[in-house]
């Protein structure tokens, strides 16, 4: 059985949609085991709280520094044996001892197709009002596993999602999640568990 650890900071419609998909067997071999927010407010904790979910805040702020933050997020996350960490909408840039503690293990979901739209500063609406600035057609999502750098980590999946007349950066953001979010990421999460992912050269390969 896998364990996976989520950490978010909102509302947690990308946690819903992997609980969903656990739920119905679609990602199987797999259970969360805890779900930390960096908000004490956040809704996601109410929908772990839920389904019986452990959940728990830790945030920046209940420490002297990013690096006893880090440290104490690594320590949770050790005592938990957790397979995968994944973030679903966390607005806290992670440190370079996490990351690289959890190395390959650690993946989020950036709603356009990297690498548009990304990096630094683009997060949430931002992304999406960027992207009707742009004039683009195609927008979509891509789920990478975390490095060092702001969405620069190597590609698991992605999926296109189509920009209407008339779009705002709200309706834009509803379809990238509805068609494109909701799906990919639960589906590379199974994919994880299943032992489907091999990482080489920076790479990503889908057995």
């Amino acid at each position: 059985m896998f364990k996976i650890g989520v950490l978010v900071s909102g509302g947690g419609t990308n946690l819903q949609a992997i609980i969903d998909r656990i739920e119905d067997g679609t990602i199987k071999n797999a259970k969360i085991v805890t779900v930390v927010s960096s908000n004490k407010e956040a809704y996601a904790l109410k929908r772990a709280e839920k389904y019986g979910i452990e959940n728990t805040c830790i945030s920046p702020k209940q420490f002297e520094n990013r690096e006893e933050f880090n440290k104490a997020l690594i320590n949770y996350f050790e005592k938990k044996e957790v397979d995968l960490i994944v973030l679903a909408g966390y607005l806290v840039v992670l440190g370079e001892n996490f990351v690289n503690h959890f190395k390959n293990k650690i993946m989020n979901i950036h709603p356009s197709l990297i690498p548009a739209f990304c990096g630094e500063g683009y997060y949430g609406l931002k992304v999406h009002e960027a992207a009707l600035n742009r004039g683009v057609k195609i927008t979509g999502a891509t789920v990478h596993f975390v490095d060092e750098g702001t969405d620069t980590g190597p590609i698991i999946l992605q999926k296109a999602v189509n920009v209407e007349d008339g779009d705002t950066p709200q309706t834009l953001q509803k379809r990238v999640m509805e068609e494109a979010e909701w799906e990919i990421y639960p589906k590379a999460i199974a994919l994880y568990c299943e032992g489907k992912i091999k990482i080489k050269d920076g790479k990503v390969k889908i057995l």
